[in-house]
C-alpha cells in the first residue's frame, strides 16, 4: 500500500495557502489548522461546509477530478493519519513510546504505559487528530465501546471495524481500520497494538462486531479487493 497521501495532502495545503486560507505549516499532516481552513474555503465558495475534502470541493480547488487512487483519498483523513504512523512500535520493557503516550495526551485520554492495550487509544488518536467536530466513544480504550461510535455503516475503506478476540461473547476486543478485503474470508486491517506496533493485519470477517463511520463525515467507503494473502489469519491483536 505505497502512500502518495502526505504529498496529497501538501498539494491540498499549498493550494489553500495560494488562494489566501491558511493552513498552518505546510507539512503533509492533517490537523485542525487544515480543517479549519478547508471550512472557511467551502464557507466563500458556498460548497457543503464539513471540512473534507471529497471530489466536489477537490474539483473547486485544483479545477481537476479527484486523485486516483482510493487509498490516498483526502477525504478519510483519519485514514491518512493511521498511514502516517506506520511502523510505529512500543517499546520493549521499561518506558513507553513517546508518541503513543502523546497521543493519549493530546486526545484527553488517561493512558500512560504502552504494555497496556492500545488499539482503542490509536483509533481515538487518529480521529481526534483529524476530526476537530467528532466526538469519541466513552472510554475508547475499550476497543468494544467502538461499536457506540458515529453511525454503523458497510465496511468500507476506512471505516472503523470492531472485532471480538477470544470469545464473541466475551468482553475482550480489538478496533482497527478497514484497509480492503479478500475472497477468503479476511479483512486487511490498519491498526494500532497490531504486533505491538501500527501495522497491517489480516483478521477474519467472522470476528467482525460491526463497522462504524464518524457522524460528521459523509460517508464515502469503498470495497477494496485485495489479491490474496496469506493463509493465516491474525487471533490475538494485544
Amino acid at each position: 500500500m505505497p502512500s502518495k497521501s502526505r504529498e496529497t495532502i501538501q498539494a491540498i495545503q499549498h493550494e489553500l495557502a495560494r488562494k489566501g486560507f491558511d493552513p498552518g505549516v505546510i507539512d503533509g499532516i492533517w490537523g485542525h489548522r487544515t480543517e479549519r481552513a478547508v471550512r472557511l474555503y467551502q464557507a466563500s465558495h458556498g460548497l457543503l461546509v464539513d471540512g473534507i475534502v471529497g471530489p466536489i470541493t477537490w474539483k473547486a480547488l485544483f479545477g481537476t477530478d479527484s486523485i486516483d487512487s482510493e487509498w490516498d483519498n483526502p477525504a478519510i483523513p483519519w485514514f491518512q493519519e493511521a498511514r502516517r504512523l506506520m511502523g510505529i512500535k512500543e517499546r520493549v520493557g521499561p518506558g513507553s513510546e513517546p508518541k503513543i503516550i502523546e497521543w493519549a495526551r493530546s486526545a484527553g485520554i488517561a493512558y500512560n504505559d504502552d504494555d497496556i492495550p492500545w488499539c482503542g487509544l490509536f483509533v481515538a488518536h487518529c480521529i481526534s487528530s483529524t476530526l476537530g467536530d467528532e466526538s469519541l466513544p466513552s472510554n475508547p480504550l475499550g476497543a468494544r465501546n467502538w461499536q457506540r461510535f458515529g453511525a454503523p455503516c458497510d465496511a468500507g475503506l476506512g471505516a472503523i471495524l470492531v472485532f471480538w478476540r477470544e470469545r464473541q461473547d466475551g468482553f475482550k476486543g480489538h478496533v482497527g481500520l478497514y484497509a480492503g478485503e479478500d475472497k477468503d474470508g479476511a479483512f486487511q486491517v490498519l491498526g494500532g497494538n497490531q504486533s505491538n506496533s501500527v501495522s497491517l493485519a489480516r483478521i477474519s470477517r467472522n470476528r467482525l462486531l460491526g463497522a462504524r463511520w464518524p457522524a460528521t463525515v459523509p460517508y464515502s467507503g469503498k470495497k477494496v479487493v485485495l489479491a490474496k494473502g496469506q493463509t493465516m489469519f491474525s487471533t490475538n491483536e494485544a
